[in-house]
């Protein structure tokens, strides 16, 4: 489901209806999401809304959108591998020089940054976000969690 400006809900199912929910997102700090089905293919989902709002909409440099691009695409592969949630939402905000991207679901087990060993098949996704963000973090709701993560805007 996708809640639009006025707060409707509408089912999100095809790749055009996706990046039509792109366009609902807004720039201000009000609670604009994309929900999405708890399935493989909305991590590719997810990184087509990242890059289409922050290359196509916002006109943001292609390393930002990148960078937002990747660490999208690892914390959705988190809620996929562990939330067990039937579906999550996707909320990206602009401020006065940040970008903020948030990935909420209904479960409210905290993710680990742990050190991972050079053999290690999994567990990189966190570091990559530690990594790579200029700030990021956890916040309990109510009904779950958000990671979100922030990129600064520069120029």
């Amino acid at each position: 489901m996708a809640v639009t400006a006025s707060g409707s809900r509408r089912g999100v199912d095809t790749d055009h209806e996706l990046i039509s929910a792109a366009r609902d997102l807004r720039c201000d700090a009000t609670a604009q999401e994309v929900r999405l089905p708890n399935r493989p293919e909305a991590a590719s989902a997810a990184r087509r809304l990242t890059r289409v709002h922050l290359h196509s909409r916002w006109m943001l440099g292609a390393e930002l959108t990148d960078n937002a691009v990747l660490l999208v695409s690892e914390l959705v592969n988190n809620v996929l591998q562990h939330a067990g949630a039937q579906t999550f939402s996707l909320r990206i905000r602009r401020r006065r020089g940040w970008v903020r991207v948030e990935v909420r679901d209904p479960s409210r087990s905290l993710p680990c940054l742990l050190p991972v060993g050079a053999l290690e098949p999994t567990g990189r996704g966190l570091c990559l976000v530690n990594h790579v963000s200029d700030r990021w973090g956890v916040d309990l709701l109510p009904l779950g969690k958000s990671v979100w993560f922030e990129l600064r805007v520069t120029g």
